[in-house]
C-alpha cells in the first residue's frame, strides 16, 4: 500500500524586500521610505525571486507613483507569491493522494475515474468560488487523473 506524505513541497518564500526612496531595493542597515531599517541583507536562498527584476525600478515594475504604494505593493506581492508556493504544493500534495485513491480503486477492480465524485469537487468549487470555480476545479481533476 502507498503512504501520503501531508507536508507540503514548495519553499517557503524569501521576507519582503524594503524599498528605498529611489523605488529600489535598499542596502542592509539603510533606512527605507518608512525611516525602518531594511532586514540583515543575507542574500535569497538560490531558486528565490528577487522583489524587483533588475532590468526595472520599483516604480516601474509596481506601476505604484508613491513610496507607500511601492511599498505596500512590493510587500503584498511577497505574500502572494509565497501563497502561490503553498498552493503548488497542495496540488501537488492532492495529485499524490489522487494517486494513491486510483491505485486502491484499480486494484480492487474498479475504474480509475469515479465521476460521481469529480462531480462533488465541480459543485464544491463552484459553490465556494462562484463561475470560475468549475474551470479551476476542471484543471485539479485533470491533473490528478492516470498518475497510478
Amino acid at each position: 500500500m502507498s503512504t501520503i506524505s501531508t507536508a507540503a513541497t514548495a519553499p517557503h518564500a524569501p521576507a519582503p524586500t524594503a524599498f528605498s526612496a529611489s523605488g529600489k531595493p535598499s542596502e542592509p542597515g539603510t533606512p527605507t521610505a518608512s525611516g525602518a531599517s531594511s532586514a540583515s541583507g543575507a542574500s535569497p536562498a538560490p531558486g528565490t525571486a528577487t522583489a524587483t527584476p533588475p532590468s526595472k525600478s520599483a516604480a516601474e515594475w509596481t506601476g505604484a507613483r508613491t513610496e507607500e504604494a511601492v511599498t505596500l505593493i512590493g510587500d503584498a506581492r511577497s505574500r502572494i507569491d509565497a501563497l502561490d508556493d503553498r498552493i503548488i504544493g497542495l496540488v501537488q500534495e492532492r495529485m499524490a493522494v489522487s494517486a494513491v485513491i486510483q491505485e486502491a480503486r484499480i486494484t480492487s477492480g474498479g475504474r480509475r475515474v469515479n465521476l460521481s465524485r469529480e462531480m462533488e469537487v465541480l459543485t464544491h468549487f463552484s459553490d465556494a468560488l462562484g463561475r470560475p470555480g468549475t474551470p479551476l476545479a476542471m484543471t485539479l481533476l485533470e491533473l490528478c487523473r492516470g498518475r497510478v
